[in-house]
Formats: structure tokens, C-alpha cells, sequence
């Protein structure tokens, strides 16, 4: 799975951050105390490198097999539909484009634009994210994405003697049905609106985490495997975010014989066996650290927990896992079994590792950046090079009642793509007549080089015409 957390429920989407909406949950802690613990020393400025997983959706989704789904098409097409509600947000029958590639290959498969930026009313996909699709960092083994992925890898194969199946080139197009109910999202959860998940068609999206595949590598019979790829998520624009990001998923099938003999029920011995893995997966990544478990809730997995580690002086997040609903397991097609799943999200891990200070800088190809790390060291030190100075333009606007912050995104980062570091709300207020005012400041800054004040006027000039045009609000 993708642990990232599910966002509460709320039709008011409109005057806050995803970031600050965090779901309540009681909080049962329980101190695990490392043999031999050091505290995990890194610039105090990465402690935030963290804190972005809060607002990524968190949700179970079942990718199928590339070689399952391409059977009639040449893209993953869902094998079927659902007819859950979508939020009342709805998509932009036009939209404006830049040129972009025309075709793309993912694990040897072509996909044409046209199967993904459609003219289809329920399409929400801009170029930028075609762009993206099939860049598969994860796949580099001298990219840190690539280098972390391969260090948990060693990880599993050293520590179990029953090898993990391990899947990183799985398409990213999946059908509503993978990505939300095989998983047990709930039909009418705002993470299936569009203003959080990238639309295909109405029956296809870019999948949301990993946990997309899950359930149709059940089917297929394989009881422990891991599954790395890219995912994509409508999100909010600065160091921490991006639309593209990657996840990699653990799940671990136990048959009756296996708990039996320990005088345990099932859960509580799949549960214990699956915090034993993880701990030592902490330990395998980040030396000895002090950690906790928290216990926490996600619809897919009952008991649900959260791992953190002590870090500079403050108890972070490293990944979610728990104990697979016993639904899932059921559907596909094993009753008698249980098992355990867990996902994390490489960036967030390898900001930390690497001290890596912006999630921009994952897809740069600029040799300062890529001539740092090499394959199979872990936790290089990511030396900066001459950081250039942002230049800040603000825009104003009415509201209107369908206007959400993750469609204005969307449009800064379709006019500006990776020039854009952030957009935040910096004013907002109400007037007599009961309209609402919304002012946004853009930080506009490239990784590798200076701006000039007349393209950076000319790209916040088509910003401001965007803004109005495809989000019917007023400009002030």
C-alpha cells in the first residue's frame, strides 16, 4: 500500500489547505527503546521533509499486472466500472494544453496521448503529468529514489528467507474500481472527487498510491510481494509537494499453520510479525534510532499503525501499515488466510536520507544534482549549488462556490510547471454583500538558473488569464 493518510471528509475544500486538515485519531503510543539508540542527526531544515505525507492520500488501490491489463488495449484500461459518487466538483469540459510527446512506452508498452489527455468532459489530466508518465525514477539505480529503493530491497531479501515478488514497472492507468473500491474506500469519500485524483475517463484515473495493485497480485496468487511505482495525486504547490511522487507497497500473506503453533490468536501474531519487519527496516535505513507505534486508522487495514522515529528533537512519521481487512482478503479469494501490508513514500525518505530540501529537485537533470549519487550509497549528503533568488507575484480574485485551491494549482503549474516553488494563501476575507476575496502569492524560482523579470511577468500575465477563464472567479 501507499500508506498515505485519507484526508476527513468535508465539502468545504474552498478556504483551507489540504495540508491542514488532518484526520483526529486517538493516539495509543507505545515506546520501543532501540538497543544501543542514538538519536538520528540531519540539518534541523529536513525535519520538515517529513510533514508532507499529511495532506497525500492514503488510500488502498488494486493495480493490475501490465500484462493482465493490456490484453485488448494499449494502455490499462479498468476491467470494470463503479458508480460512486464523484464530489461535486466537476471537470473542465476545455482544456488548455501545451504540446507535449505524442506517445510514450511504459515497460515496453506504447501509449498514445490521445488514451490520456482525451477531450472527455470527465478529464482532468494536463500535459504536465502526460509528460511525467513513464519517467520511472524509482527505476535509476543512480537516482536516490532509485538507490533507496534498492537498499529496502536488499533489505527484504537478506532478512526473510521467503522472497518477496518485486513489481516496479506496473502501468500507472487503473480502473475507479482498483483504486478505490477493492481497497474499501468508502463510494462517496472526497479523495474520488476530481479535485484530488487525475481522471482518465469516469471508469479510469492515474492511480493514487500503490495499493492499486493489490488485490489483482491476490488474485494471482502471490502471498509476499513489493510494489514500487509512480503515483499522482492533485495536490498543493511548495518544497514538500508534487503531483507526481512515489510509493512503494509490502504486503505479507500467512497461512493457518503459520500463527497455529505460538499459542496467539492470528491478528495479534501477524501484527507483531509485521512490527518486527518494519523495525528492523528503520534500523536498516537510518542506524539506531529510537521508535514508536502509534496506532492510528485506514479503511483497508484493521489494526492500522504508524511507525515514527525520534529525530531532531521531535517524533516523526516513516511510514503506515496494519493488518489487511479481512474483505480484501476474501475477495481475493482467501478466506482462511491473513496478512500484513505496509507502504511508504520514497521522497519523503530520501529528503531525510539524502537531505534532499525540495521535492523539485527529484526530477531535475541538471548534472549538479544527478553527479552526486551513485549506485548503492545510501545517504549521500546532497551538496546544494547556488540557489537563485524567487521572485514573488500575487493575484486576487472573487471566489466562486466551486472554486478549490488544488484547481488553482493545477493552473500555476500548467503555465509555470517546476518554475512555480509555491502557492500560498496569504489574505482572504469577506465583504458586506457576502462575496468572498482570495489573495495568493506565487513564488516563482528555477533550480538552475535566474528568472528574468519579463518571463516572469509574461508567465504570471497567463496565469491571471487562466485563473479567470477556467475558474470562473473575478479578478480584482
Amino acid at each position: 500500500m501507499g500508506y498515505l493518510r485519507i484526508p476527513p471528509q468535508s465539502t468545504n475544500n474552498s478556504t483551507k489547505k489540504k495540508k491542514s486538515t488532518k484526520k483526529q485519531k486517538i493516539r495509543v503510543k507505545r515506546k520501543i527503546q532501540t538497543r544501543d539508540a542514538k538519536l538520528f542527526s540531519v540539518p534541523t531544515r529536513m525535519a520538515t521533509a517529513f510533514s508532507f505525507a499529511q495532506t497525500v492520500l492514503f488510500s488502498k488501490t488494486s493495480l493490475s499486472l501490465r500484462t493482465n491489463a493490456l490484453r485488448s488495449l494499449t494502455f490499462c484500461l479498468p476491467f470494470s466500472s463503479s458508480s460512486a459518487a464523484l464530489a461535486s466538483d466537476k471537470p473542465h469540459s476545455k482544456k488548455w494544453r501545451q504540446p507535449v510527446t505524442s506517445a510514450l512506452e511504459l515497460g515496453g508498452v506504447k501509449i498514445a496521448k490521445d488514451d490520456v489527455l482525451r477531450d472527455d468532459p470527465t478529464n482532468n489530466v494536463p500535459d504536465t503529468i502526460f509528460a511525467k508518465l513513464g519517467m520511472q525514477l524509482h527505476r535509476r539505480d543512480q537516482h536516490p529514489l532509485g538507490i533507496l529503493k534498492n537498499a529496502i530491497y536488499e533489505y527484504f531479501d537478506t532478512n526473510h528467507s521467503n522472497k518477496f515478488d518485486k513489481f516496479d514497472d506496473l502501468c500507472p492507468l487503473v480502473s475507479v474500481k482498483e483504486n478505490f473500491d477493492d481497497v474499501l474506500v468508502p463510494a462517496d469519500h472526497v479523495s474520488r472527487s476530481y479535485n484530488d485524483t487525475y481522471y482518465v475517463d469516469s471508469q479510469t484515473v492515474l492511480r493514487c498510491h500503490t495499493s492499486a495493485h493489490q488485490a489483482e497480485l491476490l488474485r494471482r496468487g502471490h502471498t509476499h510481494f513489493l510494489v514500487t511505482g509512480d503515483v499522482y495525486r492533485r495536490d498543493s504547490i511548495d518544497s514538500t509537494h508534487y503531483p507526481v511522487f512515489h510509493q512503494m507497497e509490502g504486503v505479507r500473506v500467512f497461512s493457518p499453520e503459520d500463527w497455529a503453533a505460538s499459542g496467539a490468536d492470528a491478528t495479534s501474531y501477524v501484527a507483531e510479525d509485521l512490527k518486527k519487519c518494519l523495525e528492523g527496516l528503520a534500523r536498516h535505513l537510518f542506524g539506531a534510532v529510537e521508535m514508536r507505534w502509534v496506532d492510528t486508522y485506514f479503511p483497508f487495514t484493521n489494526p492500522s499503525f504508524e511507525l515514527e522515529i525520534f529525530f531532531q528533537e521531535k517524533w516523526l512519521e516513516v511510514l503506515g501499515c496494519g493488518v489487511t481487512e479481512q474483505e480484501i482478503l476474501k475477495r481475493s479469494g482467501k478466506t482462511n488466510n491473513v496478512a500484513w501490508a505496509f507502504g511508504l513514500g520514497l521522497e519523503r525518505l530520501a529528503m531525510v536520507l539524502f537531505e534532499i530540501p525540495d521535492i523539485r529537485l527529484f526530477w531535475s537533470t541538471d548534472e549538479r544534482f544527478t553527479s552526486q549519487f551513485l549506485k548503492g550509497q545510501l545517504g549521500v549528503k546532497f551538496k546544494p549549488y547556488s540557489k537563485y533568488p524567487p521572485c514573488y507575484k500575487d493575484v486576487s480574485f472573487w471566489i466562486s462556490e466551486s472554486f478549490t485551491e488544488n484547481n488553482l494549482c493545477e493552473v500555476v503549474r500548467e503555465v509555470a510547471g517546476d518554475l512555480a516553488e509555491e502557492v500560498q494563501l496569504i489574505d482572504n476575507f469577506t465583504n458586506k454583500k457576502g462575496m468572498t476575496s482570495h489573495c495568493y502569492r506565487i513564488a516563482y524560482r528555477s533550480m538552475e538558473r535566474s528568472l528574468t523579470d519579463e518571463e516572469i511577468n509574461k508567465l504570471q500575465g497567463t496565469v491571471r488569464e487562466l485563473v479567470e477563464s477556467k475558474l470562473k472567479v473575478v479578478l480584482r
